[in-house]
């Protein structure tokens, strides 16, 4: 991950580039910077972006989720509407579309095979680059705890070979929990993990206390982040969105405890006993507006023109402050996050906004996001849905 003597040394390497990008940085954390308005190029909207940064529109995919890269830089794109994209550099076209039962949330190629995360199953098939791929080649891996309520599964392949799910709870207080003792049905609210080279893989608890994990990623250095959508019974200004780093064991408190004003606090929506006092639990790397919906996340190499260590897809809120209408809601954006040289503190930064007009009407809600060559991919899967680059 970039740290701050790394940052110092890359403006030394690259005094032109670092000048460019010097304003995206001296902000305080969770601040708004100045951003430039600029025309879409491939549809007829408006959005702010860095200065001298160019956003367009690469191609129209219908509610678009997760995007992932597999060998020779394909890249896969999960959605809501049962579908899994594949797309070849330039990624300005649909490759392949496979139909998929249920939600194909998230999608993976690791070791041969190419794994897909829908609500209720793992599935796989072995693959290769550029390999015709339909519905019936896929094989059930293993099954995930399914039911109603928050529907995504994402995953991702850890860096110990392993694959590792983020699954929600069903609810605010759902007396739901990542754990042993806990019926699989009820094992939502944070990450299991998988051995897909066993003979019958199965899940293991990996971290828990996570209302709705969507986002995850891991750092060059092979620690686990999430992005954590908190509830909506606090009200619309609390508890605050947060960003995680886990590790294998740990509890992040909820439903039992949200972190809220600087500490962790009770929630007494719940009544049964937490698996862990509060001080255990470490506070968040971050924190986002509460109701913004934080989605996908990733990791970017120390060299990229942002000059970030991580970016998030901030989808925006559905809901509105009591005295208003759609004007109130929580915009989405694309934003940035700079580490501390320990990885456990970060500060926030805007790089794309202008999704949301004053009168609330929007026409992107950013919800996977992707890095490759110095430009940033992000799929919105509302409004004008897609597929969308932003180059420096």
């Amino acid at each position: 991950m970039m740290i701050h003597p790394t940052t110092q040394a890359l403006r030394r390497r690259a005094p032109a580039l670092a000048s460019l990008w010097l304003g995206v940085m001296m902000i305080a954390s969770g601040q708004a910077q100045a951003l430039t308005p600029v025309e879409v190029a491939g549809n007829a909207e408006r959005a702010n972006v860095p200065d001298g940064a160019t956003l367009d529109k690469r191609v129209s995919l219908r509610a678009p989720r997760l995007i992932s890269f597999g060998p020779e830089d394909e890249m896969f794109i999960g959605s809501q509407s049962g579908r899994l994209y594949r797309l070849q550099p330039p990624y300005d076209h649909v490759d392949a579309e496979i139909s998929l039962p249920g939600y194909p949330h998230s999608a993976v190629v690791h070791e041969g095979y190419l794994y897909v995360a829908t609500t209720e199953r793992l599935y796989r098939t072995a693959y290769s680059p550029g390999q015709d791929v339909t519905e019936t080649d896929f094989e059930g891996v293993a099954d995930l705890p399914g039911g109603s309520g928050h529907a995504s599964r994402s995953l991702s392949a850890g860096p110990d070979g392993r694959l590792y799910v983020a699954l929600g709870l069903q609810g605010n207080c759902s007396a739901q929990h990542v754990s042993q003792d806990t019926t699989f049905e009820d094992r939502r609210g944070g990450v299991m993990a998988l051995d897909p080279t066993r003979e019958a893989p199965e899940w293991t608890p990996y971290v828990s206390g996570l209302r709705n994990p969507i986002g995850m990623t891991w750092s060059p250095q092979g620690a686990l982040y999430l992005n954590n959508n908190g509830p909506d019974h606090w009200g619309y200004e609390a508890p605050p969105e947060l960003l995680v780093r886990a590790e294998a064991e740990s509890f992040h408190g909820m439903p039992w405890y949200q972190w809220n004003e600087g500490e962790w606090q009770r929630d007494e929506c719940i009544d049964s006993a937490p698996p862990a006092g509060r001080d255990t639990l470490a506070p968040p790397v971050a924190k986002f507006a509460a109701r913004s919906a934080p989605i996908g996340l990733t990791f970017l190499p120390d060299d990229n023109p942002w000059q970030v260590d991580m970016v998030t897809a901030i989808h925006g809120s559905w809901a509105t402050q009591a005295s208003g209408g759609r004007a109130t809601r929580r915009p989405p954006k694309i934003v940035g996050i700079r580490l501390e040289d320990d990885g456990r503190q970060g500060q926030v930064i805007d790089l794309v906004g202008g999704f949301q007009a004053e009168s609330g009407e929007r026409w992107a809600r950013p919800a996977g996001i992707a890095y490759r060559d110095g430009a940033l991919y992000f799929t919105t899967d509302s409004g004008d849905t897609g597929l969308y680059r932003l180059t420096p």
